[in-house]
């Protein structure tokens, strides 16, 4: 069934971009399949752009289909208080529209009209629908270089499987810990287990990791395990991109890991994904991990 498009008008979609690769790639994911559904146009808003360490705007290395903003159409910031009071208390164009919750909001995909959005959107239940195009907009287009070429053929060659360990922040910011908590080395044992279990040939994993020496000295595994260690935080579109070629995934309770296996059309690919995807109990998001991914306790 075809998207049924409202050719009377074209609304904008302005989505808010901020953190990690990620999460820039859910906000781009969230608003796009607005714009489709209407018939809009896409207008990325960077004003509010905040990340962690090392992080920085990436949507650009991809095939994106949205166009930066220019100041005149976006509305007015909250230092400009009395037209951001007036905006947000006459309900103006385009409306405002804050994530209420981590959960899927059912509301969100049928909204209308020239939006706002501002969130982090973290379910493909809000894209879906068109879920084929957004895995086309947001693979990699810049040029691979020619060592992450010679990967790519590598891994097309081998049953490979990416495996993803977060650590960064996640360890090093109290704060940043409390709330997301890290993957123990037991699930990534229990997950690689899990994974060869489905396999009918012995596994390759490709690891992936912000601290790769860290993964060198302490990840063991039963099978072959080739740590990338090549391409820095600058590059990270390069192992997204490595990611999505392997056959099968174990991630990490990170966004980036999640489209690295996300972006893997297959049917026939196995993803073990850790079952808690924050250490803060009170942050649930029971729709972070798509149907047919494999969950395990971390």
């Amino acid at each position: 069934m075809g998207l049924a498009i409202n050719k009377m008008t074209a609304p904008t979609i302005i989505t808010q971009i901020y953190g990690g690769l990620g999460n820039q790639m859910f906000q781009y994911a969230c608003g796009r399949a607005l714009a489709l559904r209407s018939g809009g146009e896409l207008v990325l808003d960077f004003r509010s752009f905040v990340a962690g360490p090392g992080q920085e705007p990436g949507l650009h290395h991809l095939n994106i289909v949205a166009r930066e903003a220019v100041a005149s159409e976006l509305p007015p910031a909250k230092e400009q208080a009395i037209r951001y009071f007036l905006w947000r208390t006459l309900k103006l164009s385009p409306r405002m529209v804050r994530q209420k919750e981590l959960a899927f909001d059912p509301q969100v995909p049928s909204l209308s009209g020239s939006l706002c959005l501002r969130g982090y959107w973290q379910s493909e239940r809000y894209f879906e629908d068109v879920a084929n195009q957004i895995r086309r907009e947001l693979s990699v287009k810049t040029a691979a270089d020619q060592k992450n070429q010679n990967l790519l053929a590598e891994i097309g060659a081998s049953p490979a499987v990416s495996l993803h360990i977060r650590r960064g922040d996640y360890v090093n910011n109290p704060k940043t810990n409390a709330v997301h908590g890290t993957c123990s080395l037991d699930y990534y044992r229990r997950a690689a287990d899990h994974v060869a279990r489905h396999m009918d040939e012995r596994p390759v994993f490709y690891v992936f990791s912000d601290e790769p020496d860290w993964a060198v000295a302490n990840l063991e595994l039963p099978f072959e395990t080739r740590v990338m260690d090549h391409n820095d935080s600058r590059r990270n579109y390069e192992d997204l991109r490595l990611m999505t070629a392997c056959r099968h995934h174990v991630i990490a309770n990170s966004s980036f890991s999640w489209w690295g296996a996300w972006l893997n059309p297959s049917d026939h690919k196995t993803v073990v994904a850790p079952s808690r995807w924050f250490a803060e109990p009170s942050m649930i998001n029971p729709d972070m991990v798509p149907a047919g991914w494999t969950t395990l306790e971390a």
